[in-house]
């Protein structure tokens, strides 16, 4: 057994098509598109943390059960960024204070503060108010 823990390589997300979804996030977080091989799609790796895009056949449906959450200085100033890229707001959570936002093919992710933020009892966030 190894004396050190596990730690995640790389996320990877299923995608009908990759290369959309790969220029989307790459455009979204500045890490260019390093790489192609089969079904898949890289961008480049941070802090030791790689993303791919794999091909898959069936489309997303329903929701996620794992989502990134992005930081921004100003994350309602990104709404419209992450729109012109391809991605829209996800009204149906709004009562939850975050901003929720879906990528091309409708993975959901949050734009959060780069600082700290309240959550009140229920777990809902303020920072958009």
């Amino acid at each position: 057994m190894a004396d050190s823990p596990m730690k995640i390589n790389a996320l990877i997300v299923d995608a009908t098509d990759p290369e959309r979804l790969a220029v989307f996030w790459s455009e979204l977080l500045g890490r260019p598109v390093v790489g192609r091989m089969g079904p898949y799609v890289w961008l480049r790796r941070e802090d030791g943390l790689g993303l791919g895009f794999q091909q898959t056949a069936e489309p997303k449906s329903g929701k996620n059960r794992m989502h990134f959450d992005i930081t921004s200085p100003d994350p309602a100033a990104e709404q419209q960024r992450v729109e012109l890229l391809g991605g829209s707001r996800l009204e149906q959570y709004a009562d939850g204070g975050f901003l929720v936002m879906a990528d091309p093919e409708g993975n959901e992710f949050c734009i959060i503060p780069e600082g700290p933020f309240e959550l009140d009892d229920e777990g809902r966030a303020n920072y958009l108010s």
